[in-house]
């Protein structure tokens, strides 16, 4: 040791900036350990006691536990594998703290019961078989029995979350709405009731994608009459129901008589569901698509404008 400078535990603690409380407790556990003792028994470390302080510091703000900075340091692990390992187990603690501020954020702004916190943060914590489980229950209970129609099996694609591995909060907060939305057994039956609708319409064989379709239809007819701000209850509205049933006789083979429009009618409101439309905002958001055109304003303007000429 001789030549060699040496410093006191509180010369180290005043050049590391850590307290000697610390130092002595490293010391203790061999993480740094003295060089040599004073003739009064005090502890003396070497430079190199500083700079493997240093990089204990380092480890310990990066989250690691003294037992493997201990073995880091003693070169029996390799800090790259440690540091994958760590990083790996930061990503599931980043994952949990996430779906604890979505369901709490959700919780604060729906000012939801106890019970309805558990639910959701059930819901928050499945795995991703679990979600898929889920979300295929509620499509079975839509789509069964009309898989094999090409038309359905799109719709189906076109209604599933895909949660990602890594979402963000608000990502968290649409599926947790969503999966209770698709719990909703009132929901689940009205959607089954629009697409057997729609199902039986496809069948009739008339092959313009317009005259299939009755959401792309009531907004192809009844967009302009918004932009123009027509009222459904006036004159000016007429041809445009008009237009909207003899649609849907067309389709149905049907005359356009008054039993058609009620039929349009009941049609038209099981379509103008807050909750549908809602569906495909929460899905837009998990999915990371553009958010969708409401379309409630057109089904609301064609609801009022057919029960007004229904009542005459």
């Amino acid at each position: 040791m001789d030549g060699e400078t040496l410093y006191s535990i509180g010369e180290l603690a005043r050049r590391t900036g850590l307290t000697v409380k610390t130092i002595r407790f490293y010391s203790d556990r061999g993480i740094v350990a003295p060089t040599d003792r004073s003739p009064a028994g005090y502890r003396l470390y070497n430079p190199d006691a500083a700079a493997r302080l240093d990089l204990v510091r380092t480890l310990r703000d990066l989250g690691l536990d003294l037992p493997t900075i201990q073995k880091v340091m003693d070169r029996e692990l390799s800090f790259p594998e440690v540091a994958a390992a760590h990083a790996a187990a930061l990503a599931v603690q980043i994952r949990t703290l996430r779906l604890r501020r979505a369901v709490l954020t959700t919780v604060a702004r729906r000012g939801s019961t106890l019970q309805e916190t558990n639910l959701m943060h059930k819901l928050a914590q499945l795995s991703e078989d679990e979600r898929r489980r889920l979300i295929g229950d509620f499509l079975d209970a839509v789509f069964g029995g009309l898989k094999a129609d090409p038309v359905c099996a799109g719709a189906m694609r076109s209604m599933t979350p895909e949660l990602p591995d890594n979402p963000e909060p608000e990502q968290i907060q649409a599926w947790v709405e969503l999966a209770e939305l698709s719990q909703d057994q009132d929901f689940r039956a009205g959607v089954r009731r629009m697409v057997e609708d729609h199902a039986a319409e496809q069948a009739r064989g008339d092959t313009t994608r317009l005259h299939r379709d009755l959401v792309a239809t009531v907004w192809h007819q009844v967009g302009p009459a918004l932009t123009s701000g027509i009222d459904p209850a006036s004159p000016q509205a007429d041809s445009i129901v008009a237009a909207l049933t003899a649609n849907y006789a067309h389709v149905l083979g049907r005359p356009d008589d008054i039993e058609l429009r009620r039929r349009l009618l009941t049609r038209l409101e099981s379509v103008n569901d807050a909750r549908r439309e809602r569906y495909s905002q929460l899905l837009a958001v998990i999915n990371g698509w553009s958010a969708p055109e409401s379309l409630a304003p057109a089904f609301e303007w064609s609801v009022q404008a057919l029960r007004i000429r229904v009542r005459r």
